[in-house]
């Protein structure tokens, strides 16, 4: 089957335009596994996107809406007519979403029309109740609708995206974050700036931390509609001067292995990407019990705190600068905690490849 089986993909990850992108060069692996991958992608007209194909076989389609109310609209009329165009076959067919909110829903339009199997992957717990907000109550609404009519689900934490454990331990160095900004300690956030990943804590507690300590610093990188909220608030706080917020970057490597220490405040996570690959670039971890620090050991594999308290936090951080033996205590028991966790790049492309062959073939 593998060698005809045709994939239809919703997507709202614009990085797949971007040529050697991580989730370009992973979808191609992907679309190596399958004869022909096709994915819609939620996208602005105004971006200027049009089609494209980054593979032989593997095909990009923005929606090029007016405005993002029309995303699942768009999403589904174009994912209908690439079924029709393409030619998909029952039983050699199928749909995936990388969530069962806005991309589950055109999905699930898809579906209708053409009766194919749907996979829907969860990054995200939407039981969470930190899940909130208008717009995150609609989708929990939508997901309980996408969810009911999946043949499949694909749980991010069963089997989480791919992470290649060597190219994150071999990555070159190209500058050194304390020669950058000049601070002696230096913790880092790697994250969309949004409010369930809580970097308002990140602020309150380097409000505390700097009090002891002037010289530490926190690197932000990441980019989101909280970014001004989060300015204002560490003007407010009088941290200013030790906060960097660096926007997005296509390369970590330097970020992750040049500064002293990882911190992740999130609310709620699916896993925690980030997390893993801090951990591996031999960084310590201070983090809230989210996605994959729920499976870590406190005190022994990272300092695990509630995210309310931005005192211990503090008293975590400072125990870690004042106490290099035991931030390398962390960093060896995190890393090989870690390592038993990860699956082989091949174990993992074995596993996406008959999960896709068995949701094919669930004709109904």
């Amino acid at each position: 089957m593998e060698a005809s089986l045709k994939i239809l993909m919703i997507s709202s990850d614009r990085k797949l335009f971007e040529e050697k992108s991580a989730v370009s060069e992973r979808i191609k692996e992907y679309g190596s596994l399958v004869g022909e991958l096709h994915i819609v992608i939620f996208a602005l007209k105004s971006l200027g996107l049009g089609e494209k194909q980054i593979a032989p076989n593997v095909w990009l389609y923005p929606t090029n809406s007016s405005s993002r109310w029309f995303y699942v609209h768009d999403a589904a009329r174009i994912g209908k007519a690439v079924v029709f165009n393409k030619k998909f076959v029952r039983g050699e067919a199928l749909i995936t979403t990388q969530d069962p909110f806005e991309s589950g829903w055109a999905a699930l339009k898809v579906k209708k029309r053409w009766r194919l199997p749907l996979e829907v992957q969860i990054h995200t717990d939407p039981n969470s109740p930190y899940f909130s907000g208008f717009l995150n109550r609609i989708r929990t609404i939508i997901a309980k609708r996408v969810l009911a009519n999946a043949d499949s689900v694909r749980d991010v934490k069963t089997l989480p995206i791919y992470v290649d454990k060597e190219k994150i331990e071999n990555a070159k160095i190209s500058f050194d974050l304390h020669a950058r900004f000049g601070w002696r300690f230096i913790l880092l956030s790697v994250s969309r700036l949004t409010r369930e990943k809580n970097l308002s804590l990140a602020l309150k507690v380097l409000a505390i931390v700097i009090e002891k300590f002037p010289d530490s610093g926190l690197v932000i990188v990441g980019s989101g509609p909280e970014e001004a909220n989060l300015k204002y608030l560490a003007k407010k706080l009088g941290v200013e001067n030790n906060v960097a917020f660096v926007g997005w970057q296509d390369s970590l490597a330097s970020y992750y292995k040049t500064a002293n220490l990882y911190i992740q405040m999130s609310l709620f996570e699916g896993y925690g990407l980030s997390l893993v690959e801090a951990g591996l670039s031999g960084l310590p971890i201070v983090t809230t019990p989210v996605g994959l620090a729920r499976e870590l050991e406190a005190n022994r594999d990272a300092y695990i705190y509630p995210s309310n308290r931005p005192d211990l936090f503090a008293s975590g951080v400072i125990d870690l600068i004042e106490n290099n033996f035991k931030r390398e205590n962390l960093k060896a028991n995190l890393k090989k905690t870690l390592e038993t966790k990860l699956l082989s790049k091949a174990d993992y492309m074995a596993r996406i490849k008959a999960n896709w062959e068995r949701t094919a073939s669930n004709i109904k």
